[in-house]
């Protein structure tokens, strides 16, 4: 089953579910983070709860520090699957699921201020083997393969997509500032000329697949208020022989034809050179020799 999950971030005092007009869009599987868009000096209590239970905090001295079950004991919901940031204090879910739909409730505390943001997490119901085709791909080695985010980007969003831990593509704030493969900060030549990037999607297509393209790619789509990654698994099997390959049969091919046509003819001469040495040698043996006149030399006979 595909999980589709829309996240609509409030600002304390908002009274409108998506306002603010920020939303994104994770499926089953995803890792979202939940940003506070502070960065902390220590002088801030940071806590995170999900439906009024407590699922993280940060103490302003960094002396206390929880997530999940370390939070509360027999809060067992997102075990393993909670990161907090200690600098921004940040909340990264991992491995989403449906059961991790609600309201996540932020608290910052400082001696100056303190502040309060909600966000509403929703889980809707997709087939599975849309999530499958999405991101799940099998393409033959010579192919193209398009990887979909499966969202539209918003105007204001940065999409990064990385393999092997290597940024391949970016997409930033304004669509002029695009860039694939050796033109990303990272500069693989893997990829030299056949990524593709479409701007309004962020979707980013292989291609001239070969089978050193297998692998894991993740997209990082990042806002102000929170940041998803999606990861896409590709298969890239081999299409057969190529056709220098093939060349290279068909050139052997053609010698062994003529390498078995030499031997045959060899053989062949061998045998009727040593029939007639064995004949003369009959003949020698058996004392026959041929004594009968040479007819051309007879006289006429009137």
């Amino acid at each position: 089953m595909k999980l589709a999950v829309f996240l609509f971030v409030l600002a304390h005092g908002v009274d409108s579910v998506g306002a603010d007009g920020l939303s994104a869009f994770v499926m089953d599987g995803d890792s979202v983070t939940l940003h506070t868009n502070v960065e902390t000096k220590q002088q801030e209590d940071i806590k995170w709860y999900f439906k009024d239970t407590r699922i993280a905090q940060i103490t302003r001295d960094l002396s206390f520090i929880c997530t999940d079950v370390q939070c509360n004991k027999g809060t067992e919901r997102f075990r393993d699957r909670l990161k907090l940031d200690h600098q921004t204090g940040s909340l990264t879910i991992m491995n989403i699921t449906n059961t991790d739909s609600g309201l996540y409730h932020l608290e910052i505390t400082s001696i100056r201020i303190s502040s309060e943001k909600t966000l509403s997490v929703i889980v809707h119901n997709v087939p599975a083997a849309e999530r499958d085709e999405m991101k799940r791909k099998s393409v033959k080695e010579g192919e193209s393969v398009t990887l979909d985010p499966g969202v539209m980007k918003n105007p204001n969003d940065v999409m990064m997509w990385y393999f092997n831990d290597l940024c391949i593509a970016e997409i930033s704030e304004e669509p002029r500032k695009i860039c694939t493969d050796v033109q990303s900060k990272d500069g693989d030549e893997r990829f030299r000329d056949r990524l593709k990037l479409d701007h309004q999607t962020g979707s980013l297509t292989i291609m001239n697949t070969r089978t050193t393209d297998s692998g894991v790619y993740e997209l990082k789509i990042i806002s102000s208020r929170f940041s998803i990654i999606r990861s896409f698994s590709v298969t890239v099997t081999d299409s057969g022989l190529s056709l220098a390959a093939v060349a290279g049969i068909c050139a052997a091919a053609a010698l062994g034809v003529l390498l078995l046509l030499a031997i045959a003819l060899y053989l062949l001469y061998c045998l009727v050179v040593r029939k007639d040495i064995r004949t003369q040698h009959n003949d020698q043996a058996n004392g026959v020799n041929d004594l009968s006149p040479n007819q051309s030399d007879s006289p006429l006979m009137l």
